[in-house]
Protein backbone atom coordinates (compact mmCIF):
# COMPACT_ATOMS: atom_id res chain seq x y z
CA UNK A 1 0.00 0.00 0.00
CA UNK A 2 1.46 3.28 -1.01
CA UNK A 3 1.95 5.38 1.82
CA UNK A 4 0.61 8.47 2.24
CA UNK A 5 2.24 11.93 1.97
CA UNK A 6 0.92 12.97 5.83
CA UNK A 7 2.98 9.98 7.32
CA UNK A 8 6.50 8.92 8.20
CA UNK A 9 8.30 5.64 7.84
CA UNK A 10 8.01 5.32 11.70
CA UNK A 11 4.46 6.02 11.41
CA UNK A 12 3.68 3.57 8.87
CA UNK A 13 5.73 1.26 10.85
CA UNK A 14 3.35 2.26 13.85
CA UNK A 15 0.50 1.58 11.62
CA UNK A 16 1.22 -1.83 10.56
CA UNK A 17 2.22 -3.27 14.26
CA UNK A 18 -1.48 -1.23 15.55
CA UNK A 19 -3.07 -3.23 12.49
CA UNK A 20 -2.16 -6.42 13.35
CA UNK A 21 -3.11 -6.45 17.14
CA UNK A 22 -6.32 -4.96 16.03
CA UNK A 23 -6.65 -8.21 13.69
CA UNK A 24 -5.66 -10.76 16.57
CA UNK A 25 -6.38 -9.21 19.79
CA UNK A 26 -9.85 -7.17 19.68
CA UNK A 27 -11.88 -7.65 16.46
CA UNK A 28 -12.07 -11.30 17.42
CA UNK A 29 -13.51 -10.52 20.62
CA UNK A 30 -15.35 -7.48 19.56
CA UNK A 31 -18.92 -9.18 19.27
CA UNK A 32 -18.36 -10.80 22.66
CA UNK A 33 -17.23 -7.15 24.43
CA UNK A 34 -20.84 -5.81 22.98
CA UNK A 35 -22.70 -8.17 24.20
CA UNK A 36 -21.16 -7.90 27.84
CA UNK A 37 -21.17 -4.18 27.61
CA UNK A 38 -17.30 -3.26 28.09
CA UNK A 39 -13.81 -4.75 26.70
CA UNK A 40 -11.74 -6.10 29.26
CA UNK A 41 -9.95 -3.67 31.53
CA UNK A 42 -6.56 -5.76 31.12
CA UNK A 43 -6.68 -4.04 27.39
CA UNK A 44 -5.56 -1.07 28.47
CA UNK A 45 -1.94 -2.20 29.81
CA UNK A 46 -1.80 -4.81 26.93
CA UNK A 47 -1.66 -1.40 25.16
CA UNK A 48 0.52 0.41 27.32
CA UNK A 49 2.82 -2.77 26.61
CA UNK A 50 3.05 -2.21 23.23
CA UNK A 51 3.61 1.12 22.91
CA UNK A 52 0.30 2.17 21.57
CA UNK A 53 -0.49 5.18 24.34
CA UNK A 54 3.65 6.68 24.01
CA UNK A 55 3.85 8.12 20.28
CA UNK A 56 3.22 12.13 21.04
CA UNK A 57 3.85 11.88 25.10
CA UNK A 58 7.52 12.89 26.35
CA UNK A 59 10.31 10.65 26.46
CA UNK A 60 11.01 11.36 30.05
CA UNK A 61 8.06 9.23 31.18
CA UNK A 62 8.10 6.57 29.00
CA UNK A 63 6.92 8.09 25.43
CA UNK A 64 8.25 8.15 21.81
CA UNK A 65 8.67 12.36 21.73
CA UNK A 66 6.38 12.23 18.46
CA UNK A 67 3.62 14.08 17.32
CA UNK A 68 -0.37 13.59 16.64
CA UNK A 69 0.08 11.45 13.89
CA UNK A 70 0.73 8.29 16.02
CA UNK A 71 -2.93 9.34 17.40
CA UNK A 72 -4.62 9.55 13.60
CA UNK A 73 -2.88 6.17 12.69
CA UNK A 74 -4.39 4.58 15.97
CA UNK A 75 -7.81 6.02 15.42
CA UNK A 76 -7.96 5.04 11.77
CA UNK A 77 -6.46 1.47 12.83
CA UNK A 78 -9.39 0.60 15.29
CA UNK A 79 -12.03 1.35 12.90
CA UNK A 80 -11.23 -2.42 12.24
CA UNK A 81 -11.70 -3.38 15.71
CA UNK A 82 -15.53 -3.78 15.10
CA UNK A 83 -16.34 -1.90 18.10
CA UNK A 84 -15.92 1.63 18.22
CA UNK A 85 -16.19 1.20 22.13
CA UNK A 86 -13.31 0.25 22.39
CA UNK A 87 -11.57 2.80 20.30
CA UNK A 88 -13.52 5.10 22.40
CA UNK A 89 -12.09 3.97 25.60
CA UNK A 90 -8.48 3.60 24.80
CA UNK A 91 -8.56 6.91 22.98
CA UNK A 92 -9.96 8.54 25.42
CA UNK A 93 -7.49 7.32 27.97
CA UNK A 94 -4.31 7.67 25.71
CA UNK A 95 -5.21 10.73 23.27
CA UNK A 96 -7.79 13.00 25.57
CA UNK A 97 -6.51 12.33 29.61
CA UNK A 98 -2.71 11.83 29.04
CA UNK A 99 -2.09 15.03 26.98
CA UNK A 100 -3.21 17.59 29.68
CA UNK A 101 -0.83 15.60 32.08
CA UNK A 102 1.94 15.65 29.78
CA UNK A 103 1.11 20.08 28.82
CA UNK A 104 -0.02 21.36 32.27
CA UNK A 105 0.71 19.11 34.78
CA UNK A 106 4.00 19.24 37.27
CA UNK A 107 6.58 16.83 37.62
CA UNK A 108 5.18 15.43 40.72
CA UNK A 109 1.88 14.77 38.80
CA UNK A 110 3.73 13.52 35.71
CA UNK A 111 5.83 10.59 37.93
CA UNK A 112 2.79 9.71 39.74
CA UNK A 113 -0.06 9.47 36.32
CA UNK A 114 1.42 10.32 33.19
CA UNK A 115 4.60 7.49 33.14
CA UNK A 116 2.20 4.73 34.39
CA UNK A 117 -0.99 6.07 31.92
CA UNK A 118 1.63 5.75 29.00
CA UNK A 119 2.08 1.96 30.38
CA UNK A 120 -1.56 1.15 30.33
CA UNK A 121 -0.77 0.60 34.40
CA UNK A 122 -3.81 3.01 35.43
CA UNK A 123 -6.58 4.42 33.28
CA UNK A 124 -7.73 8.26 32.95
CA UNK A 125 -10.94 10.14 32.08
CA UNK A 126 -11.49 13.75 31.36
CA UNK A 127 -14.95 14.97 34.01
CA UNK A 128 -15.83 18.13 31.89
CA UNK A 129 -19.66 17.74 30.54
CA UNK A 130 -22.14 18.21 33.34
CA UNK A 131 -26.56 17.58 34.00
CA UNK A 132 -26.74 21.05 32.36
CA UNK A 133 -23.81 22.07 30.73
CA UNK A 134 -22.49 20.34 27.89
CA UNK A 135 -20.92 22.67 24.59
CA UNK A 136 -21.39 25.66 27.01
CA UNK A 137 -18.11 25.10 28.78
CA UNK A 138 -18.49 28.39 30.70
CA UNK A 139 -21.63 27.29 32.61
CA UNK A 140 -20.43 24.20 34.32
CA UNK A 141 -21.34 24.36 38.33
CA UNK A 142 -18.92 21.93 39.66
CA UNK A 143 -17.45 23.75 42.16
CA UNK A 144 -13.62 23.79 44.29
CA UNK A 145 -13.30 25.35 47.24
CA UNK A 146 -9.95 25.92 48.76
CA UNK A 147 -9.63 25.29 52.29
CA UNK A 148 -5.99 25.51 53.68
CA UNK A 149 -4.03 22.74 51.23
CA UNK A 150 -6.84 21.37 50.18
CA UNK A 151 -9.84 21.41 47.62
CA UNK A 152 -13.31 20.72 48.15
CA UNK A 153 -14.98 19.66 45.66
CA UNK A 154 -19.25 19.85 45.15
CA UNK A 155 -20.80 18.91 41.64
CA UNK A 156 -21.49 16.37 39.21
CA UNK A 157 -20.34 15.36 35.75
CA UNK A 158 -22.16 13.28 32.99
CA UNK A 159 -21.35 11.53 30.33
CA UNK A 160 -17.61 10.46 30.64
CA UNK A 161 -16.17 8.12 28.83
CA UNK A 162 -13.76 5.94 31.34
CA UNK A 163 -15.66 7.12 34.27
CA UNK A 164 -16.93 3.89 35.85
CA UNK A 165 -13.44 2.37 35.71
CA UNK A 166 -10.97 5.05 35.87
CA UNK A 167 -8.30 5.29 38.39
CA UNK A 168 -7.90 9.22 37.78
CA UNK A 169 -10.36 11.90 36.44
CA UNK A 170 -9.11 14.97 35.50
CA UNK A 171 -12.38 16.86 37.00
CA UNK A 172 -13.15 20.63 35.63
CA UNK A 173 -13.93 22.59 38.33
CA UNK A 174 -15.12 26.48 39.35
CA UNK A 175 -12.62 28.30 41.29
CA UNK A 176 -13.52 31.51 40.98
CA UNK A 177 -17.33 31.42 40.32
CA UNK A 178 -17.47 35.56 39.48
CA UNK A 179 -15.03 35.13 36.67
CA UNK A 180 -17.10 32.90 34.51
CA UNK A 181 -14.88 31.10 31.82
CA UNK A 182 -12.10 33.05 33.24
CA UNK A 183 -12.75 30.98 36.93
CA UNK A 184 -12.48 27.39 35.94
CA UNK A 185 -9.77 24.55 37.16
CA UNK A 186 -8.43 21.17 36.55
CA UNK A 187 -7.98 19.04 39.23
CA UNK A 188 -7.08 15.70 39.06
CA UNK A 189 -9.69 13.28 41.69
CA UNK A 190 -8.40 10.01 42.33
CA UNK A 191 -10.62 6.33 42.35
CA UNK A 192 -11.97 5.77 46.50
CA UNK A 193 -11.65 9.33 46.97
CA UNK A 194 -14.10 9.98 49.95
CA UNK A 195 -17.38 11.49 48.76
CA UNK A 196 -16.23 10.60 45.43
CA UNK A 197 -18.75 8.33 43.75
CA UNK A 198 -20.27 6.80 40.56
CA UNK A 199 -23.96 7.56 40.42
CA UNK A 200 -24.53 5.18 37.70
CA UNK A 201 -22.85 3.66 34.50
CA UNK A 202 -25.18 4.91 31.21
CA UNK A 203 -27.32 2.34 28.77
CA UNK A 204 -26.39 4.14 25.42
CA UNK A 205 -27.28 3.75 21.61
CA UNK A 206 -23.85 3.11 20.16
CA UNK A 207 -20.49 2.62 22.24
CA UNK A 208 -21.73 -0.26 24.05
CA UNK A 209 -18.37 -1.67 25.03
CA UNK A 210 -17.00 1.41 26.63
CA UNK A 211 -18.44 2.28 29.95
CA UNK A 212 -19.92 5.81 30.40
CA UNK A 213 -20.86 7.56 33.82
CA UNK A 214 -22.30 9.75 35.95
CA UNK A 215 -20.04 11.03 38.38
CA UNK A 216 -21.31 12.68 42.03
CA UNK A 217 -18.60 14.68 43.95
CA UNK A 218 -19.83 15.73 47.60
CA UNK A 219 -17.33 17.37 50.04
CA UNK A 220 -14.23 15.51 47.99
CA UNK A 221 -11.07 16.64 49.30
CA UNK A 222 -8.35 16.93 47.04
CA UNK A 223 -4.74 17.91 47.45
CA UNK A 224 -3.72 21.70 46.08
CA UNK A 225 -0.92 19.67 44.40
CA UNK A 226 -3.62 17.90 42.14
CA UNK A 227 -4.33 20.90 40.26
CA UNK A 228 -3.96 20.74 36.72
CA UNK A 229 -1.58 23.63 35.51
CA UNK A 230 -2.43 27.75 36.96
CA UNK A 231 -5.38 27.95 38.77
CA UNK A 232 -8.45 29.47 36.91
CA UNK A 233 -6.23 28.81 33.59
CA UNK A 234 -8.34 25.41 32.78
CA UNK A 235 -11.00 26.80 30.53
CA UNK A 236 -7.63 27.73 28.21
CA UNK A 237 -6.71 23.86 28.70
CA UNK A 238 -10.08 22.52 27.61
CA UNK A 239 -10.10 24.01 24.69
CA UNK A 240 -6.72 23.11 23.98
CA UNK A 241 -7.75 19.39 24.50
CA UNK A 242 -10.92 19.95 21.80
CA UNK A 243 -8.85 20.66 19.35
CA UNK A 244 -7.09 17.76 19.21
CA UNK A 245 -10.31 15.51 20.71
CA UNK A 246 -12.32 17.19 17.28
CA UNK A 247 -9.88 16.38 14.93
CA UNK A 248 -9.23 12.58 16.15
CA UNK A 249 -13.07 12.35 15.95
CA UNK A 250 -13.28 13.53 12.43
CA UNK A 251 -10.14 11.43 11.46
CA UNK A 252 -12.08 8.33 13.43
CA UNK A 253 -15.65 8.87 11.39
CA UNK A 254 -13.65 8.78 8.48
CA UNK A 255 -11.90 5.60 8.58
CA UNK A 256 -15.13 4.32 9.87
CA UNK A 257 -16.97 5.41 6.96
CA UNK A 258 -14.48 3.85 4.58
CA UNK A 259 -14.80 0.36 6.50
CA UNK A 260 -18.46 0.79 6.21
CA UNK A 261 -17.94 1.29 2.45
CA UNK A 262 -15.52 -1.51 2.10
CA UNK A 263 -18.31 -3.81 3.63
CA UNK A 264 -21.00 -2.60 1.85
CA UNK A 265 -19.15 -2.63 -1.66
CA UNK A 266 -17.98 -6.11 -0.68
CA UNK A 267 -21.93 -7.00 -0.36
CA UNK A 268 -22.86 -4.94 -3.21
CA UNK A 269 -20.83 -7.10 -5.88
CA UNK A 270 -22.05 -10.50 -3.82
CA UNK A 271 -25.79 -9.92 -3.55
CA UNK A 272 -27.73 -10.80 -6.62
CA UNK A 273 -30.98 -8.95 -7.27
CA UNK A 274 -33.03 -9.99 -10.70
CA UNK A 275 -30.36 -12.06 -12.17
CA UNK A 276 -27.13 -9.92 -11.46
CA UNK A 277 -25.12 -8.23 -8.61
CA UNK A 278 -27.54 -5.20 -6.95
CA UNK A 279 -24.19 -3.34 -7.27
CA UNK A 280 -24.86 -2.99 -11.15
CA UNK A 281 -28.01 -1.21 -11.07
CA UNK A 282 -26.93 2.28 -11.48
CA UNK A 283 -28.80 3.34 -8.68
CA UNK A 284 -26.83 1.91 -6.67
CA UNK A 285 -23.86 2.24 -8.20
CA UNK A 286 -24.42 6.20 -7.99
CA UNK A 287 -24.63 5.66 -4.12
CA UNK A 288 -21.02 4.49 -4.29
CA UNK A 289 -19.58 6.92 -6.14
CA UNK A 290 -20.97 9.49 -3.73
CA UNK A 291 -19.82 7.67 -0.56
CA UNK A 292 -16.25 7.44 -1.82
CA UNK A 293 -16.54 11.47 -3.19
CA UNK A 294 -17.51 11.99 0.52
CA UNK A 295 -15.00 10.09 2.18
CA UNK A 296 -12.38 11.46 -0.17
CA UNK A 297 -13.26 14.50 0.58
CA UNK A 298 -13.52 13.95 4.44
CA UNK A 299 -10.18 12.43 4.50
CA UNK A 300 -8.50 14.90 2.27
CA UNK A 301 -9.88 18.19 4.22
CA UNK A 302 -8.83 16.30 7.57
CA UNK A 303 -4.97 15.01 6.43
CA UNK A 304 -5.12 18.90 5.31
CA UNK A 305 -5.56 19.92 8.84
CA UNK A 306 -3.57 17.65 10.49
CA UNK A 307 -0.65 18.95 8.45
CA UNK A 308 -0.87 22.33 10.14
CA UNK A 309 -1.99 21.06 13.43
CA UNK A 310 1.36 19.62 13.96
CA UNK A 311 3.56 22.34 12.29
CA UNK A 312 1.71 24.72 14.90
CA UNK A 313 -0.23 26.91 12.30
CA UNK A 314 -3.62 28.41 13.20
CA UNK A 315 -6.43 25.51 12.24
CA UNK A 316 -9.28 26.33 14.32
CA UNK A 317 -11.57 26.58 11.39
CA UNK A 318 -10.21 23.88 9.83
CA UNK A 319 -10.49 21.87 12.74
CA UNK A 320 -14.29 22.69 13.11
CA UNK A 321 -14.83 21.77 9.45
CA UNK A 322 -13.10 18.42 10.00
CA UNK A 323 -15.74 17.47 12.85
CA UNK A 324 -18.71 18.55 10.77
CA UNK A 325 -18.20 17.50 7.66
CA UNK A 326 -16.49 13.95 8.31
CA UNK A 327 -18.79 12.90 11.45
CA UNK A 328 -22.14 14.19 9.88
CA UNK A 329 -20.97 12.21 6.70
CA UNK A 330 -19.68 9.29 8.30
CA UNK A 331 -23.27 8.69 9.83
CA UNK A 332 -25.09 9.30 6.38
CA UNK A 333 -22.79 6.51 4.63
CA UNK A 334 -23.37 4.39 7.48
CA UNK A 335 -27.03 4.88 6.76
CA UNK A 336 -26.82 4.41 3.05
CA UNK A 337 -24.83 1.44 3.95
CA UNK A 338 -27.88 -0.25 6.06
CA UNK A 339 -29.82 1.06 2.98
CA UNK A 340 -27.97 -0.72 0.42
CA UNK A 341 -28.29 -3.89 2.48
CA UNK A 342 -31.92 -4.12 2.72
CA UNK A 343 -33.10 -5.86 5.62
CA UNK A 344 -30.15 -7.64 6.32
CA UNK A 345 -28.93 -4.31 6.91
CA UNK A 346 -31.19 -3.87 9.81
CA UNK A 347 -30.29 -7.68 11.69
CA UNK A 348 -27.78 -6.94 14.34
CA UNK A 349 -25.83 -9.92 13.39
CA UNK A 350 -24.84 -7.49 10.34
CA UNK A 351 -22.03 -4.65 10.69
CA UNK A 352 -22.91 -1.85 9.47
CA UNK A 353 -26.16 -1.34 11.92
CA UNK A 354 -22.93 -1.36 14.45
CA UNK A 355 -21.16 1.65 12.39
CA UNK A 356 -24.12 3.74 12.09
CA UNK A 357 -25.57 3.46 16.11
CA UNK A 358 -21.33 4.23 16.94
CA UNK A 359 -21.12 6.76 14.66
CA UNK A 360 -23.99 8.77 15.82
CA UNK A 361 -22.50 10.62 18.69
CA UNK A 362 -19.83 11.59 16.78
CA UNK A 363 -22.13 14.87 15.79
CA UNK A 364 -22.92 15.05 19.05
CA UNK A 365 -20.07 14.48 21.64
CA UNK A 366 -16.61 16.70 21.65
CA UNK A 367 -19.02 20.09 20.82
CA UNK A 368 -22.17 19.47 18.36
CA UNK A 369 -22.10 20.62 14.71
CA UNK A 370 -24.13 23.26 15.79
CA UNK A 371 -21.20 24.64 17.71
CA UNK A 372 -18.82 23.65 15.40
CA UNK A 373 -20.71 25.98 12.61
CA UNK A 374 -20.76 28.53 15.31
CA UNK A 375 -17.56 28.65 15.74
CA UNK A 376 -16.55 28.95 11.89
CA UNK A 377 -18.66 31.57 11.32
CA UNK A 378 -16.81 33.94 14.19
CA UNK A 379 -13.71 32.82 12.61
CA UNK A 380 -15.19 34.27 9.47
CA UNK A 381 -16.14 37.71 11.21
CA UNK A 382 -19.43 37.22 11.60
CA UNK A 383 -21.53 37.75 14.33
CA UNK A 384 -20.61 38.77 17.90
Amino acid sequence: MKREWLFDEEHEMFRESTRRWVATEVAPFADEWEEKGEFPIDLYRKAGELGFFAGALPEEYGGVGGDFRYHVVFSEELALSRSYGVSAGLGLHGFIALPPLANFGTDELKERYLAPGIRGEIVGALGVTEPDAGSDVGGLRTKAVRDGDHFVINGAKTFITNGVRADFHIVACKTDPDKGHRGISQIIVDKGTPGFTVSRKLDKLGWRASDTAELSFEDVRVPVGNLLGRENNGFYQIMHGFQAERLGMAVGSVAAAQHCFDITLKYAKERRIFGKPMGNFQINRHKFADMLTWIEAARRLCYHTIHLYVNGMECAKEIAMCKVFACEKAVEIADMCIQLHGGYGYMMEYEVQRIWRDQRIQPIGGGTSEVQKEIIGKLLGLGD
